[in-house]
């Protein structure tokens, strides 16, 4: 749960929906708004195998990483390499920053974890984290020292194992 504004929030896409219209990163009309939130819900299928990744139980760690490299290099990167390209903006969606943004540039960031040249092949998508990362605020949340976002714990992982696995 989180408190914003007063109001305490649950469900972390009504947060980030709510966080992106009070800062203007939910796009300028409708239609802006559709195509951020058809983005972000591609991001956030994604997203689940990424952060999943070092919650695997070792057996099944090395098949996990190659469908999630095959989905990214074969199906998601080269999605969002063609958006870019088709929009011809600096932005995924419009002509400034929005969720969609600020979303696909931490899936680039978390899939370099696991792959650091994961980028190899999609020279829009190099361009854009380069340019995404720096934008003077998220340049700064990115710095060494900041919590973009916490470390697994290792005891942590066997509690999570037994409940999902």
């Amino acid at each position: 749960m989180v408190e914003i504004d007063g109001m305490k929030m649950v469900q972390t896409r009504a947060i980030l929906n709510y966080i992106a219209t009070k800062y203007n990163l939910y796009g300028k009309d409708l239609k802006e708004r559709a195509l951020i939130d058809m983005y972000v819900e591609g991001m956030f299928d994604l997203n689940e195998q990424l952060m999943s990744y070092g919650f695997q139980p070792a057996d099944k760690k090395e098949q996990h990483f190659a469908n999630m490299v095959d989905k990214t290099t074969n199906r998601y990167f080269p999605a969002f390499e063609k958006v870019l390209k088709d929009h011809g903006q600096d932005f995924l969606v419009g002509n400034q920053l929005s969720r969609a943004d600020v979303q696909l540039l931490e899936i680039i960031l978390m899939a370099e974890e696991g792959k650091p040249d994961i980028l190899a092949k999609f020279p829009l998508l190099q361009s854009f984290k380069a340019r995404i990362s720096n934008i003077p605020t998220i340049k700064k949340y990115l710095q060494p020292g900041s919590q973009r976002k916490p470390p697994i714990r290792p005891e942590e992982v066997p509690k999570v194992i037994a409940i999902f696995y």
